[in-house]
Formats: C-alpha cells, sequence, structure tokens
C-alpha cells in the first residue's frame, strides 16, 4: 500500500547530473613575408593541418579598401590558387567586401558573408579565408562562426592593429544599432597569418594609429616592452621595417599570452585587462561619429586612464607624461573636441561609456588601471570628479610638446 506513495515522492526529488567536458584549442599564429607568392606554401600547410591528402575548397574575402591600394592583389591570390592545384581550389572567384567600420554597422554585409557560405557550398571541412583588416575579419570571422555552427576560418589580417592584436584573439562581432560589438562569439581561428609585407600598403594614419595596442598592452603586461617602445619611437613613426615586425610580434604575443594564460579565454568573468583604455575608446568612436577610428580612440584612452590612475594614487606622477611623450611623438593626438560632447543631463556623454562597458563585461564594473608601468590593476569604481580633471589634462596636451 505504501509503494505509490513511495515511487511519488521519488518523481518530486530533484535529479541532477553534471556534464562535464572540455576541448582543447589550438591554432597556429605566423609572422611571414609575400604568402601569395606562388612559391609559397605557408597557407597551403595551414590548410592541409587537418587532412594533407585532399582538394581544400575555399572562399576568399578580400577588403575593399586593400584593393583600393593594390589593384592587383585578386589576381595574386587567383595565380596562388592556380600554382598551388589541386591541393587547393577557390570555391568562386574572391569576393570583395565593404572595409573598415562600415562593414560592422550594417547587418547586411554580415548577411552577405553568410549568403556567399550558403551559395557556393562550402561546408564544415572547406575553409573561410579573410584577407583584410580587424573590422572585415570581425564580420567575416562572425559568419563564418554562426553558419553551420562553425566553418574552419583562417584570418590573414592587413593592417597594423589586426595583426598585433584583434586578429590573433578569440572574438568576432559586428555591431548592433550603433553599440559597439554587440553581436558576436568567441571562435578561435583555424590559423592566424601575419604578412607583413602588406603593412607597407597602409595609410599613415592607419599604420600609425595601430601601434597604440602596442602601448596598452605594454603598460599593463610588460614594462620592458614600453620601454622598447619609448627607445624605438623614432623607428617606429618612419615604419622601420625590423622595428616595426618586432613591435607587431611582441604585441601579438601578449595578448595571445592573456588570451591562453589570462583564466578566462572566452571573458566569463567581468575583469578585462586587454580592454585597457577601451571603455572610453568605444565611447569616443560613437561620440564623434567615427571620425577618430579605433586606435585614434585607444591612444585617447590610453591617456585618460593613465592620467586618472595618477590622480587617483595608484600610479606615481611623472608616468602619465612618459606615456603622452610616446604617442605624442608616434603623431597620435591625446584629445578630441567629442570627449566633451554633452550628454541629455548636461554632463559629458561620454561618462555614459562606463556603465555601457559594465553592460557589455557583465557582472560589476571592472576597469583596468595602471599600478606600474608594466602592471595592471584591476578597480571597480571610477570617480566622474577625477575623470573629469583627467580630460581637462588631455585637453591642455593637445598641442603641448
Amino acid at each position: 500500500m505504501n509503494k505509490p506513495d513511495a515511487i511519488a515522492a521519488d518523481a518530486t526529488e530533484n535529479v541532477v547530473h553534471w556534464q562535464r567536458f572540455s576541448v582543447p584549442y589550438e591554432y597556429p599564429v605566423i609572422f611571414s613575408r609575400d604568402i601569395f607568392s606562388p612559391f609559397s606554401s605557408v597557407l597551403s600547410d595551414v590548410l592541409a593541418r587537418a587532412e594533407p591528402a585532399k582538394t581544400h575548397r575555399c572562399l576568399v574575402f578580400i577588403d575593399g579598401g586593400l584593393l583600393t591600394a593594390a589593384p592587383s592583389f585578386a589576381d595574386r591570390v587567383r595565380q596562388w590558387f592556380n600554382a598551388n592545384a589541386p591541393h587547393v581550389e577557390l570555391a568562386v572567384e574572391p569576393i570583395t567586401i565593404l572595409g573598415g567600420e562600415a562593414i560592422k554597422q550594417d547587418p547586411a554585409h554580415f548577411e552577405e558573408v553568410q549568403s556567399a557560405i550558403h551559395r557556393h557550398g562550402i561546408d564544415r571541412h572547406s575553409y573561410v579565408i579573410a584577407i583584410g583588416g580587424g573590422a572585415v575579419l570581425d564580420a567575416v570571422g562572425l559568419g563564418a562562426a554562426v553558419a553551420h555552427r562553425g566553418v574552419r576560418h583562417v584570418r590573414v589580417p592587413t593592417t597594423v592593429l589586426s595583426q598585433n592584436d584583434s586578429g590573433v584573439g578569440v572574438k568576432n562581432a559586428v555591431n548592433l544599432k550603433g553599440i559597439k560589438n554587440f553581436t558576436g562569439t568567441f571562435a578561435p581561428p583555424w590559423a592566424v597569418i601575419n604578412d607583413s609585407d602588406f603593412l607597407s600598403s597602409l595609410p599613415r594614419r592607419e599604420r600609425i594609429s595601430g601601434i597604440a595596442e602596442a602601448v596598452k598592452v605594454a603598460l599593463i603586461r610588460d614594462r620592458k616592452f614600453f620601454e622598447w617602445l619609448e627607445e624605438n619611437v623614432g623607428r617606429l613613426a618612419e615604419f622601420e621595417r625590423e622595428a616595426e615586425e618586432h613591435m607587431v610580434r611582441r604585441c601579438a604575443q601578449l595578448h595571445m599570452d592573456q588570451i591562453a594564460n589570462g583564466g578566462d579565454p572566452f571573458e566569463r568573468g567581468s575583469a578585462r585587462p586587454l580592454d585597457f583604455g577601451h571603455w572610453v575608446a568605444h565611447k569616443l568612436e560613437i561620440l564623434s561619429e567615427h571620425e577618430v577610428n579605433h586606435g585614434e580612440a585607444v591612444a585617447i584612452g590610453i591617456a585618460l586612464d593613465v592620467r586618472y590612475s595618477v590622480l587617483a594614487g595608484f600610479l606615481r606622477a611623472g608616468a602619465e607624461k612618459r606615456v603622452a611623450a610616446v604617442l605624442k611623438q608616434l603623431g597620435l593626438r591625446l584629445f578630441h573636441p567629442a570627449l566633451l560632447k554633452p550628454g541629455p543631463d548636461g554632463r559629458p556623454a561620454l561618462l555614459a561609456g562606463l556603465d555601457e562597458f559594465r553592460q557589455h563585461l557583465g557582472g560589476e564594473l571592472t576597469v583596468t588601471l595602471l599600478e606600474d608601468l608594466g602592471r595592471g590593476i584591476e578597480v571597480h569604481e571610477i570617480k566622474e570628479d577625477l575623470v573629469l580633471d583627467a580630460l581637462r589634462w588631455l585637453e591642455g596636451q593637445e598641442g603641448a610638446q
């Protein structure tokens, strides 16, 4: 008579089975030159890494900005595929795609990537190759990450900023209604190939602005690298090849080390050390209507956060002058009028960037500041009066030598 009651009681109990598994991620980050020479095997070796005996179908997207600077580049890509047949084949002629931040603003461009993957029969054993700047890598990478729940994606970054920072990481994203990187994934690439030959075709402004990420990661992780940047700022400003290649490699290595060994590669926590200077940068890009590019905005964000670190008592006074000197010698500005653009309440709209940054990170506000050159510190409160003081200091730096 008691048995049915016992069964009913058991049925009401919670039964929890924990599902646990781990998936190792690894991908090569290659530093090379002239990878689309018909005799280069760098790309073909990458494609053959898992299945050496088959013909590898590839869908290639090329940044339109790159083709404007080097109109014959698409022909070089075709010639490389012809020279390396039958090991590789183009699924279709290389597709030109919009470059710069504009590709991330309109969802139609992201949908174009997905449609091309579907239309040309790219499956999970084929490859999507993106050749271009960070915005193109972001948009194409996101398309590859969500198509078939993940298509093999090879990044070929062509800018300083994408070679030393965003291109070597595990994130893809586009903007949503002006909100920076709102729609995105964590999806490690199949490979990253940095070819320094691409850098020579960049406009000076873009080439210089990419160095801001090297200053950023040096300040939070490697004092010796910052001192090397100080000593070699003239060589970098003149794009001396060996100095530029060293800067790109060391910056990329420090980013890779943070991702692999920082304990949070997919950013599930609230801390984002690699976003030092970025709460300002992301908001400034929007406030300036992208007149200020990402690297330039990061430089300003770095300068503000270093000055804030001094005002808050975390960092010894004078350090901010060293950082400002490096940025200015590179030709980067430390101030833009949009920093003071008023919001609906009359306060600088920039301050709203703190709450947007917290929402983007999730959890409590966590901002990386400095306690020494080469050593970051995480704080959970930013004082408005000190931000305003730092803004005034930045304004005073404009034009100062």
